[in-house]
């Protein structure tokens, strides 16, 4: 489902999307690695494609790349064929491995980069949006985790790209460098940049994207902003201590999931009132009652754990 706010653009200022992908398909010998994929993405929107290891992402974002041609479907990126130049010239891409040369210093890789595209932004005024000027004459190898994703952000912005691609951009980062390059990121959006984000960090696609696209086994599960989705699976987490087995929760009303910490039970669920009245009715004695919204890993979790048991059947037939 598209954002309000993007919604609302489209209505007042139609324009064609930024990135599409039109009924793809792609496999690997007899690993189906997507299949009918279909996915829009208009100009100032950040898209989450979400998803455990195995279930599409890096093939998807290969195709937009133009680094692999899919065998069914098709993928533009700004309205061409992203295996195109011209269309290329449109892409920033930040990936979890750089591979870029650890003797030269920060500005002379901004510098190489900035020299492929036709109207690079300017090198002083990418360096402080990213908070490298301190550090430009430092070379790549002696920078910390932080300042070298933080150049691999600039890198992927240098070409002044309409396309954002982000791989897993906070990968291997303590919580304060995290937050740090969210913060970066937030501050670099907009200007109608399309941004593809991959990450297995759910926190940082609840923060970050308009609209999250979950993928298991090639397949689109959901799709919608995140509190759509979120409310589309258990909208309340329950977590407490009781004498009562999991088997129990299972089969209350509206659980969607169950498990078991240490003492304690969470429990995913449409409505938290029904189930806590029904375990306090049935054991007085429970404890350490807390109920909170259900967060994004959680929807994550209960659906591709309701995909999972639903192909169970057919796999074994």
């Amino acid at each position: 489902m598209e954002p309000s706010s993007a919604r609302t653009r489209s209505a007042l200022h139609p324009t064609p999307p930024a990135v599409t992908f039109e009924g793809v398909g792609h496999d690997y010998g007899r690993t189906v690695a997507l299949e009918g994929f279909d996915l829009s993405v208009a100009p100032g929107e950040v898209v989450a494609v979400l998803g455990p290891n195995g279930a599409g992402k890096t093939t998807a974002m290969h195709a937009l790349m133009g680094l692999l041609s899919p065998k069914r479907g098709r993928v533009r990126l700004m309205g061409r064929d992203p295996r195109e130049r011209a269309a290329r010239e449109h892409l920033g891409a930040m990936l979890q491995i750089s591979g870029v040369p650890e003797t030269l210093t920060v500005r002379e890789h901004l510098r190489c980069f900035a020299a492929t595209y036709p109207a690079p932004l300017p090198l002083d005024e990418l360096l402080e949006r990213v908070g490298l000027t301190e550090v430009a004459r430092r070379p790549y190898g002696k920078l910390s985790g932080g300042q070298k994703q933080r150049l691999h952000l600039a890198i992927a912005l240098v070409g002044d790209p309409r396309v954002l691609v982000l791989d897993e951009p906070t990968s291997g980062l303590d919580a304060g460098s995290r937050r740090s390059l969210w913060a970066i990121v937030r501050a670099l959006l907009g200007r109608g940049r399309a941004v593809l984000l991959t990450t297995h960090d759910l926190a940082e696609a609840d923060a970050l994207a308009d609209r999250v696209v979950l993928l298991h086994h090639g397949r689109i599960l959901a799709e919608g902003t995140p509190a759509e989705v979120k409310a589309g699976t258990a909208s309340r987490r329950v977590r407490v201590v009781s004498r009562l087995d999991e088997a129990w929760f299972r089969a209350r009303p509206g659980v969607a999931d169950v498990r078991r910490d240490g003492q304690a039970v969470e429990v995913l669920c449409a409505a938290a009132e029904p189930l806590v009245l029904d375990v306090l009715r049935t054991d007085p004695a429970a404890s350490d009652l807390e109920v909170s919204g259900a967060s994004l890993e959680d929807a994550f979790l209960a659906i591709t754990q309701a995909a999972t048991a639903a192909v169970r059947p057919a796999v074994a037939a």
